[in-house]
């Protein structure tokens, strides 16, 4: 890759990155709402809609990086599907062991608390609403942020070696969600989604282990 074409790309990445970091974390901070509307945003054809759009212009962006470089993303078959399905379940085993050590930290209040999506009770008659919210979050965020991080941004840091670019990655994807108490989960689950990426040199792994998680959330909070 030329590199002045790389740097381009790559500050055009950081940009995306702190651009959503300050909007999330000044929204953050100055938002008045509380935790149990948030909550209910999952019942919200307006958040499914209003999703839609945002990870559909990060989406573009992330294309339009990557406009003449696809492979840039890691859309391609992992090394060896047996591998990258040991690795998957090694993340997803590391991630649940990573939280439960955080659920007992004295932390002013839980990182499921703070990034308030999994609702709190079942409420059928907005089943609709849900379900397309679990297709947000479920599929079209676990795709475009793992296009974004593990697979772009992944890409460009190579320069930086294996660990650097892993640890980056993971904490660029925690500093995107605008939170704080949470970033202790997110940050080693986006350094086990890079890691999982540096070893099959593929995304398709880590979109299923986000997917997953994701959906797992928001199912185990309404049962």
């Amino acid at each position: 890759m030329e590199p002045r074409v790389n740097r381009i790309r790559l500050a055009a990445w950081a940009s995306l990155v702190l651009v959503i970091s300050a909007l999330n974390y000044a929204a953050r901070f100055t938002s008045s709402s509380s935790t149990r509307n948030s909550r209910d945003e999952v019942y919200s054809w307006s958040a499914f809609s209003g999703g839609m759009i945002v990870y559909g212009i990060w989406f573009a962006i992330v294309l339009a990086i990557a406009v003449d470089r696809h492979d840039l993303l890691a859309l391609r078959r992992p090394r060896s599907w047996g591998r990258a399905i040991g690795l998957c379940v090694g993340a997803v085993a590391a991630i649940y062991a990573v939280s439960a050590v955080v659920s007992v930290l004295p932390l002013p209040q839980s990182p499921s608390h703070e990034q308030g999506i999994a609702p709190t009770h079942w409420e059928p008659r907005y089943a609709g609403a849900f379900a397309a919210n679990v297709v947000l979050f479920a599929v079209v965020a676990p795709l475009v942020e793992e296009l974004m991080f593990r697979g772009l941004g992944q890409s460009l840091l190579r320069f930086l070696g294996r660990w650097p670019s892993i640890l980056v990655v993971g904490v660029a994807f925690g500093a995107t969600h605008g939170l704080v108490e949470a970033l202790l989960i997110l940050v080693p689950f986006g350094v086990a989604l890079a890691y999982v990426r540096d070893r099959t040199d593929s995304v398709y792994p880590g979109m299923l282990v986000h997917a997953l998680f994701n959906g797992a959330a928001l199912a185990f909070s309404v049962l």
